[in-house]
């Protein structure tokens, strides 16, 4: 095979082999491709797409370009979940130890932040000591003792996908639906698991800003999940506003422990329960999302999800205590609060601006290299649609710097709209596909 013969089948709208495609991938990853023909390769895809099945092929072929991790000694179905980022979304830090704490064994590999969407590893640094770097079997054996574990990403997991995400990223095919599904199916194919879990936002915090273009996504996802033998649910949730009040590492680990105690914010515990449900249902441990409602309700209540993640937290390194006392995690030195200035009712809070301010404050990295502050970040008061009184406090400011705040202050202006009559009440969640 010669790949300026694929570039130019693919040019014409042409259907590639297996074999090609396995040929493509294998020699993009050892360097017998150049950048330069793999580049015209991912426009042609651009502009003329691919067929689930290619998809799919695609999918597994980055998937085996590295390390695959084998789950298949721990017991039960072992159920992934991933989210394509947002401002403010520590669902991870609420469902990996809910789920665990129901029966599900969650062995999971987390990203770091990148710009305002924020990552999980990130966020669980927040415990002072915890270690997001294990060995293989130091992870899986943590799984067996206590049901979960959420990590790093392996340096050598799907290194065909990392290489070509980086040549997407400045050749404008970033946005080429079946290249951002293969992307993130692959790495859920190769961290093992059995079925996966889809939460893919969409709105102005969000990669996906319309639903058409979030609903594509969602379905190419699902489709090679069946194309591959691989159970899989996709939720499209809403990401015009923040998710939950905080945004910050810090910030948000606590109010992922709040919501874990049963007393976080409704959106967020609603997104909660509907993904954790769901990964019941997949597991096999219950047949109804009802159900599974149910029981996660029940395990908020008795203590066993904060007791989950406190397990998690001493296992990885760090003190079971500062689940217990939230005053233990990293604090800012200067608050500052956004008021309102007339009465109304909240219209409209521009996720992505709050999302740049936090990276403003140090709580996000524009760079892979570039260090965070665990402590900054903002919180709301007020969230889309509740009533406020001239003087009532918007949000507050957490700054380590007077420099940053005034960066996030920049960032915040005309970030929320008031309105003199109530907005109509959005969704927070639009559609599920399976």
């Amino acid at each position: 095979m010669r790949m300026v013969d694929i570039i130019a089948k693919k040019r014409d709208g042409g259907e590639l082999s297996t074999e090609e495609i396995q040929f493509l991938v294998n020699g993009y990853t050892d360097g017998s491709i150049p950048d330069y023909q793999m580049s015209a390769w991912a426009m042609a895809v651009f502009f003329r797409g691919m067929t689930p099945r290619e998809t799919g092929d695609l999918t597994m072929a980055m998937a085996g370009s590295g390390e695959q991790l084998d789950l298949s000694s721990l017991h039960g179905v072992k159920v992934d979940k991933h989210s394509t980022g947002g401002v403010g979304d520590k669902t991870t830090l609420v469902v990996a130890p809910l789920v665990a704490a129901a029966g599900i064994p969650v062995a999971k590999m987390s990203g770091r932040g990148l710009g305002y969407s924020g990552g999980t590893i990130d966020k669980l640094e927040s415990f002072a000591g915890f270690e997001v770097e294990r060995t293989r079997e130091q992870f899986l054996q943590q799984v067996r003792d206590i049901g979960v574990s959420v990590i790093g990403q392996s340096g050598n997991l799907t290194p065909a996908d990392k290489k070509l995400y980086a040549l997407r990223d400045v050749t404008a095919t970033v946005e080429a639906v079946p290249l951002i599904a293969s992307s993130i199916m692959s790495k859920k194919i190769a961290a093992g698991a059995d079925a996966i879990l889809l939460d893919v936002k969409v709105g102005k915090g969000a990669f996906m800003k319309s639903i058409e273009e979030a609903e594509t996504l969602a379905r190419a996802m699902v489709a090679i999940g069946s194309q591959v033998g691989r159970k899989t649910v996709a939720v499209i949730s809403d990401m015009n506003q923040p998710l939950g009040f905080a945004v910050g590492n810090a910030l948000e680990v606590k109010e992922a422990v709040e919501t874990l105690a049963g007393r976080g914010p409704s959106d967020l515990t609603e997104l909660a329960l509907s993904i954790g449900s769901r990964m019941l249902v997949l597991g096999g441990l219950v047949q109804s999302v009802e159900e599974g409602r149910s029981r996660l309700q029940e395990i908020m209540s008795t203590g066993m999800a904060v007791e989950k993640l406190a397990q998690m937290v001493e296992a990885q390194g760090g003190n079971k205590q500062d689940v217990y006392d939230l005053t233990r995690l990293p604090q800012a030195t200067i608050t500052h609060t956004i008021t309102a200035e007339q009465d109304g009712y909240v219209a409209e809070i521009d996720a992505e601006a709050v999302g740049h301010a936090s990276v403003g404050l140090g709580a996000g990295r524009l760079t892979k290299e570039m260090p965070i502050d665990l402590a900054v970040g903002l919180v709301l008061k007020k969230k889309r649609g509740d009533e406020v009184r001239k003087g009532d406090v918007l949000l507050t400011i957490y700054a380590n710097e007077q420099k940053l705040l005034q960066n996030a202050l920049h960032e915040l202006e005309g970030a929320i709209a008031l309105s003199t009559k109530a907005p109509a009440v959005q969704p927070l969640i639009y559609k599920i596909i399976d």
